[in-house]
């Protein structure tokens, strides 16, 4: 069993245009609406792979069937904590050239009753499981150390935690070494200091995270790939796509590949190299954060995946 942390559940509302003008009135071409937030993403894609996984998270009443539903349909074993107040709305308008603007609810204020029903089943789904993934933002009122809090608690029962997170979330929980983080290049940049523009900057990124005593850590750079190391050395992956349709969610499903492949016990290239392909999957996709196995199988010979001197 894996178990998913993704707090902040969110609906998703892609919708295409055919300009996004700011301050003039543009008319949606399609939408779509799914359940979402990053731990969602990631944990729907570890059962599209076909392992199983339980994902902790907030549910409302307006959406409760709608998700839990969806999930179990998934594969996805869900135990949701309940709110009154309604989950935070994520919005990605895609314009006629692909491009998405992102706006990203706050969702609800969680009280500390509300906190610690989460916590609890953060406690329970680290005793069911090897690997633990903290993944997203955190609904309002926990405070910037929760998930350094964490994964030092996943540490201390001897597993293995992986973190998808940015700002302050990243700044401490990196503090604790967990085994594995996935930043992006702005989230890296963030958290070092420094701008992480090319290969060869993320290349560095990674050597010092090590350094530092992350085992695993990893670094997406978009179209250039993602760049992770461990004891075998720095490995660069790299996919070229004909097509892409929604990127919103691919290092969401990156993370859940990679995941995957260390429940599989592969090494660092191959779990690179699922990694990448899950991500890239979705990127052909229309649904966010969603990947079906057979894509995946597909794209996974066309990954290139290089150990780097």
């Amino acid at each position: 069993m894996i178990t998913v942390i993704g707090f902040n559940t969110a609906i998703d509302r892609l919708i295409r245009l055919d300009a996004l003008r700011p301050g003039e009135v543009s008319r949606a071409l399609d939408e779509q609406a799914y359940p979402g937030g990053k731990g969602l993403h990631v944990a729907q894609t570890i059962a599209a792979l076909g392992e199983r996984v339980q994902l902790v998270g907030l549910v409302d009443p307006a959406h409760r069937n709608m998700i839990g539903r969806l999930l179990c349909e998934r594969g996805v074993v869900f135990h949701g904590i309940e709110v009154a107040e309604s989950l935070r709305t994520c919005i990605a308008l895609q314009d006629a050239d692909g491009q998405v603007t992102e706006i990203l609810g706050q969702g609800p204020l969680l009280d500390g009753a509300q906190q610690e029903a989460l916590l609890r089943a953060f406690r329970r789904g680290v005793d069911d499981s090897e690997l633990i993934v903290l993944s997203g933002s955190l609904p309002r009122g926990f405070p910037s150390t929760t998930y350094a809090e964490l994964a030092a608690h996943v540490r201390d029962a001897g597993k293995r935690c992986l973190i998808d997170a940015g700002g302050e979330l990243l700044q401490h929980a990196a503090q604790t070494r967990p085994f594995l983080v996935k930043p992006n290049r702005d989230e890296i940049a963030d958290l070092l200091g420094r701008p992480i523009g090319d290969l060869a900057a993320a290349v560095d990124a990674v050597r010092e995270l090590r350094a530092d005593g992350i085992a695993m850590p990893v670094v997406t750079m978009g179209a250039l790939g993602a760049v992770a190391a461990d004891a075998s050395g720095v490995w660069h992956a790299l996919i070229e796509l004909e097509q892409v349709r929604n990127t919103v969610g691919s290092g969401d499903c990156l993370l859940a590949g990679m995941t995957v492949g260390m429940a599989r016990n592969m090494n660092l290239e191959g779990i690179l190299r699922l990694g990448v392909a899950c991500g890239s999957a979705n990127a052909q996709g229309q649904e966010t954060g969603f990947v079906e196995r057979r894509a995946v199988e597909t794209l996974l010979a066309k990954v290139r995946v290089q150990r780097l001197a």
